[in-house]
Parts: C-alpha cells; sequence; structure tokens
C-alpha cells in the first residue's frame, strides 16, 4: 500500500512539475512577444488573472506575489502603466487603496496570446463530469493548503 502511495505521489509531482514548467514557458513567451522583461510579464499575468476572477490585486499584493520589494513592484508598475498595459485605480471609500486593473493597451494582445490556451483548457474541462473537475479542484486546493503550512513553518 506505501509504495502504490509513493509512486502516485511521484507521478503527481512529476504532472504538477511539467504543469509548472509549461507554465512558466508561457509567461517567458509572453515576455517575449510583448517585449517586456520576464518579470514584467508574470506581474501583468498575474495582474490578469486576479482580475478575471474578480479579485483585483493592490500594489503590496502584487509584490508578494511576484516576490519584489514595494520600490521595485513601483518601478515595474510604472514601466507597465506607461505601456498602457495596467492602470493604478482607487476604489475604495479608502483613497489611499490602490487598486491594480488591466489597461486598455493589453486586453487584445492578452486574448490574442492566451485564446488557444483558454480554448484548449475549456475543451479539456468540458470532457470530464462536473464531480471529477470538483474532485480535482478539491485536491488542488488541499495541495495549496498544505503547501501553505509547510512554507509558513519554514518562515
Amino acid at each position: 500500500m506505501e509504495d502504490d502511495v509513493v509512486a502516485r505521489t511521484t507521478s503527481l509531482l512529476d504532472g504538477l512539475r511539467g504543469f509548472g514548467a509549461n507554465y512558466t514557458e508561457f509567461t517567458r513567451r509572453f515576455a517575449n512577444w510583448l517585449g517586456l522583461h520576464s518579470t514584467d510579464a508574470a506581474a501583468l499575468v498575474e495582474i490578469l488573472y486576479a482580475e478575471d476572477t474578480g479579485s483585483p490585486l493592490s500594489p503590496a499584493r502584487l509584490g508578494e506575489r511576484i516576490s519584489l520589494t514595494s520600490g521595485a513592484t513601483t518601478n515595474l508598475l510604472n514601466r507597465l502603466e506607461n505601456l498602457g498595459y495596467v492602470v493604478r485605480t482607487r476604489e475604495s471609500a479608502d483613497r489611499r487603496k490602490v487598486t491594480l486593473r488591466s489597461g486598455p493597451d493589453i486586453q487584445g494582445p492578452a486574448r490574442e496570446f492566451f485564446g488557444p490556451f483558454s480554448a484548449g483548457l475549456a475543451g479539456l474541462v468540458a470532457k470530464y463530469p462536473a464531480e471529477e473537475i470538483d474532485r480535482i479542484e478539491a485536491f488542488l486546493r488541499d495541495l495549496r493548503s498544505t503547501m501553505d503550512t509547510v512554507l509558513d513553518e519554514q518562515g
């Protein structure tokens, strides 16, 4: 039984590593396609994703997501804002809080670049019963929670 768990764990980790490598490659190619540094493209992908999921980021949260200091994050956002790729808005009653939104000049290019992947993913999800997708989502949530716990414990 234990050998089965080890083999399944190894297989899952191999698949997740492969996904991670492909995700990194997508971001690298997106950076090249836009003529950006890879860190700028990674930030842009985080901003676009957060906005798409209805949870737009603050500059501080973006800095945490891409492991940059507040000063480096500000410089990065200045570059992306100057290109028209990011807009900083004040949507809260507390006008000191800044929300990051995608700018008008990135919507089309992002759809063009990521459209084929989005279509492929939608087709893949459609192949599985909703119950299986629910189980996969639950597994991924639990995996992330496990990883967050270990990272917190390591400081």
